[in-house]
């Protein structure tokens, strides 16, 4: 399967038509954002990482019954997936506080939640991807109804219930991750875009290291190498 036109082009992956109109090829970028895209940078080989983490990631998933639009790893750089005509609801999961929840509410940074909170964001990089809430999306016919809402939450808890005890396992606390979500051409509501450091936070559960974008995002260095051992990690190749 070979690339044909660019359909779209990210800050992280550059998408791609193929022979097929049921199937596009994402390239993942070396790019770094962070705040809405007023902090840039690059990072050679991060892209190949996340591409690699989230193809581990899609068949785990795919294998505990999560419907993705995984295809196939063509290379280093390169993801086969099915098309799917994207939900503009940027589905966020939390496990423990930090970030923008800790700013905005003043929930102690560190502090594991009492359950997991499912919040959903605008995917609107103009507006700054504002908070919303279901009569919102319902407002701007992001979905069809309720019940899509619903299935919106209950996938992303299917999924954070997949994931956090297999990060634990791998000495990684899956502090909170982004989402996104698009229907197939079959209507069917399926995982899309990408899993990894970039969309997620892991902190090391010895140490409380950050093993993902906070890395760039607080200009801490050593992303590169953080993102190499959650690859490693998933791997099962952590010493």
């Amino acid at each position: 399967m070979e690339k044909r036109e660019l359909l779209y082009e990210g800050k992280a992956k550059k998408l791609f038509t193929t022979d097929d109109s049921n199937l596009l090829i994402s390239e993942f970028k070396d790019d770094l954002t962070a705040f809405n895209g007023a902090k840039k940078s690059s990072e050679t080989g991060k892209g190949a990482l996340n591409n690699k983490i989230s193809t581990e990631l899609f068949k785990l998933l795919e294998s505990q019954g999560v419907p993705t639009h995984f295809v196939a790893m063509l290379d280093d750089n390169h993801m086969l997936h099915k098309r799917v005509d994207v939900i503009l609801i940027e589905v966020i999961v939390r496990n423990i506080a930090t970030g923008s929840l800790s700013k905005n509410l003043g929930i102690p940074d560190g502090k594991v939640l009492p359950f997991t909170l499912v919040e959903f964001d605008y995917k609107n990089d103009e507006l700054g991807d504002p908070k919303l809430n279901d009569q919102h999306c319902l407002i701007l016919e992001l979905v069809e109804s309720t019940q899509e809402l619903d299935q919106l939450r209950a996938m992303a808890r299917q999924i954070n219930d997949i994931l956090r005890p297999f990060f634990k396992e791998k000495g990684l606390n899956l502090v909170d991750f982004k989402l996104e979500f698009g229907k197939d051409a079959d209507g069917n509501i399926i995982l899309a875009d990408e899993i990894s450091p970039d969309n997620c936070r892991f902190w090391d559960i010895e140490t409380g290291e950050k093993m993902d974008k906070d890395r760039f995002r607080q200009g801490m260095g050593g992303l590169k190498v953080a993102y190499e051992e959650v690859l490693h990690r998933i791997l099962g190749e952590h010493s």
